[in-house]
């Protein structure tokens, strides 16, 4: 099957590309990234000498470069994406400018290519938040909260209409939040890696009683070339690994493996509109797709902090001039 990687020098993209042509088999892949601050080449080092790799750049919102590409591959699988809400905050329009308009863009294009399958990876955000109790289905009511979410649930309600409208093979994923290798560092665990082993501030947010469930981006990667491969187009699929925790939690979890003091966490004014809680009922595609995830969070989470110990080049390297601006800008008023 030959796929078209849409962000695949992003982060979960860029893992994604690595495992469908190190650990699956019978892919080809393409690449379409606009290599903005998030993406990285060098996130997909070791790949370029491959022949049945091939990296693009380019924009999802440039229809004349979308269409030769959509037009050779059989399958995409729509990663590209601006994904951080505190960045949506302080600039929507780029959001969905990206985010719905690129989507859109894709779908067109895919629709007229007559692609096999349409891979939409999404976000539990879309979801909006959860109480104390329960978790989100795939049935579950889209109550958006931020600029970013808004943006995801407008393109997974694209790929809906598109496909109920015109028989478009749209399929929807919607993941918990992941973590691992090639994150960029202004997400919470490579942030306060990166700053724990600096021993700089970690800043939480308000109370950080938060509650997240975290998979590690492996497991992701895992269940999106399932669905790519044996998904029902029209359909949702929720992926959690059901590792709920609370913001603190986690803080307190990386400090405890690098050996740094608590003294580090600093609590600072809550972001806009922050949702207290998600989680993820998991049964649909337990069930139907016989996946399941594996990385505990605890291996999971020291796994990830050995990398980012392993690779602080890389990391040094992408905490560049407008990385330091951003975070100023964000953090230096809280």
């Amino acid at each position: 099957m030959r796929v078209l990687v849409t962000g695949g020098a992003g982060f979960i993209g860029s893992n994604f590309v690595r495992h469908l042509l190190e650990d699956e088999s019978g892919f080809e892949v393409v690449v379409l990234d606009k290599l903005t601050y998030a993406g990285n080449l060098k996130n997909l080092d070791g790949l370029e000498k491959r022949k049945d790799y091939r990296f693009v750049r380019g924009d999802i919102t440039d229809r004349e470069a979308v269409e030769p590409l959509v037009k050779n591959v059989d399958a995409v699988v729509h990663m590209a994406a601006e994904t951080h809400v505190d960045r949506s905050i302080m600039g929507p329009a780029d959001f969905i400018r990206t985010n719905v308009f690129g989507t859109l863009t894709l779908i067109e294009a895919a629709k007229d290519a007559e692609i096999s399958r349409f891979v939409q990876v999404s976000t539990d955000e879309v979801y909006g938040s959860l109480g104390p109790e329960g978790k989100f289905t795939e049935s579950s009511p889209m109550a958006p909260n931020s600029p970013y979410s808004a943006g995801k649930a407008s393109a997974d309600m694209l790929v809906r209409s598109w496909h109920v409208t015109y028989g478009f093979p749209g399929i929807i994923t919607r993941s918990s939040n992941n973590y691992g290798p090639y994150q960029f560092p202004e997400k919470v665990i490579p942030l306060f890696i990166a700053n724990a082993m600096e021993e700089r501030d970690l800043p939480l947010y308000g109370d950080g009683l938060q509650v997240r469930d975290w998979i590690h981006v492996r497991d992701n990667c895992r269940a999106l070339a399932l669905v790519l491969k044996k998904g029902v187009p029209g359909e949702v699929y929720n992926i959690g690994a059901g590792n709920e925790i609370t913001n603190v939690e986690l803080t307190r979890t990386i400090l405890d493996i690098l050996g740094k003091p608590e003294s580090l966490i600093k609590y600072v004014t809550d972001r806009p509109g922050h949702d207290r809680r998600y989680a993820l009922d998991i049964s649909k595609i337990r069930g139907l797709l016989g996946w399941e995830p594996e990385a505990s969070f605890r291996e999971g989470i020291e796994q990830t902090i050995e990398w980012y110990r392993n690779n602080r080049n890389w990391l040094d390297e992408v905490r560049t001039g407008e990385y330091r601006q951003y975070y100023e800008k964000w953090y230096g008023d809280r």
